[in-house]
């Protein structure tokens, strides 16, 4: 099981990516692409050219660590990655396969 803080960034990462890349490979991309340092306690989120498979890449408190699920049915729902940070609620609904027509917040942060 993949525990979130509350306070963490999660990235998702643009276009398809060859999953087949380990810890350097997702790294180097990470680097090239985002301005976060990897030990800065972030999530990035790597997705196939099919959307059935997703690495995770995140810093554990001693070292990188990828987690890794593969879908048997269906595909994650499309979503524009970009470089700034989706919240918490968008990364559980992107790995439960929901695709809200709108986020209505209560609050405004």
């Amino acid at each position: 099981m993949l525990a979130l803080g509350s306070g963490a960034k999660i990235f998702l990462c643009r276009g398809a990516t060859d999953l087949r890349k380990g810890f350097e490979g997702l790294s180097g991309l990470v680097s090239a692409s985002i301005e976060e340092p990897l030990t800065s306690h972030c999530y990035f989120i790597f997705l196939n050219r099919t959307r059935d498979r997703m690495k995770i890449l995140y810093f554990d408190n001693d070292g990188l660590a990828i987690w890794y699920k593969r879908l048997e049915k269906g595909c994650f729902p499309k979503k524009e990655g970009s470089t700034t940070p989706i919240d918490r609620r968008e990364f559980l609904m992107l790995l439960e396969g929901v695709v809200p027509k709108r986020l209505h917040k209560r609050y405004k942060e």
